[in-house]
């Protein structure tokens, strides 16, 4: 696992790609193939935040550092370019407790792209087809938040995917299963009320 003192490294030389996946290694949505841009601060900024936040360092100044570039680079939009960067983004925010406009953006914004069947798209346009494997991931990061499961059509997303469950590729089924134990936090009683209200 990578070390802080590695993360203000890369992150001071702007090797932006090399720590991102220096990060993502031995993660359970490393399974996930992201493309990253190599000039892209954003991705690797969201998932430094998420893991100091795992080692309890959250008061370090790189930390601050990292939380500042993820809203100066938020789109007008409300997104960072795509939906997968997006959650990631909004997880990092909200790592620690975190609270505010920015996340609420994130979250108005992935809601927007967020199909009539429950899934997402892999850009940023709504008219595209769903991606089982960019909803997987951003259901692996965000399915385990209150405010995510309020913002967008959650149990619409969860039942996409255990209908079409035997439809996936192995890789998006490793990322779904982990995924859905997050999302399975939902309470029985409050799945039952979404029933009975729909």
């Amino acid at each position: 696992m990578i070390t802080v003192r590695q993360i203000e490294r890369l992150w001071a030389a702007k090797f932006y790609e090399k720590l991102f996946r220096e990060l993502m290694a031995n993660r359970p949505e490393e399974s996930f193939h992201y493309e990253i841009e190599l000039n892209n601060a954003v991705p690797a900024a969201a998932l430094a935040i998420v893991r100091l936040d795992e080692l309890s360092q959250s008061h370090h100044p790189i930390y601050q550092q990292l939380v500042r570039t993820l809203l100066a680079r938020q789109d007008a939009d409300g997104g960072w370019m795509d939906p997968m960067t997006t959650a990631l983004a909004v997880k990092a925010l909200m790592c620690g407790q975190g609270n505010g406009l920015a996340i609420d953006r994130g979250l108005v914004y992935l809601a927007g792209l967020q199909r009539e069947e429950g899934i997402w798209p892999n850009i940023p346009l709504r008219r595209m087809p769903g991606d089982a494997a960019a909803s997987a991931f951003i259901l692996y990061l965000l399915g385990d938040s209150e405010r995510f499961r309020g913002a967008v059509r959650i149990f619409e997303a969860l039942n996409w995917f255990e209908t079409h469950e035997s439809t996936l590729d192995a890789q998006t089924r490793r990322l779904w299963e982990r995924a859905a134990v997050r999302c399975r936090l939902l309470a029985p009683v409050e799945r039952r009320q979404a029933v009975i209200w729909s």
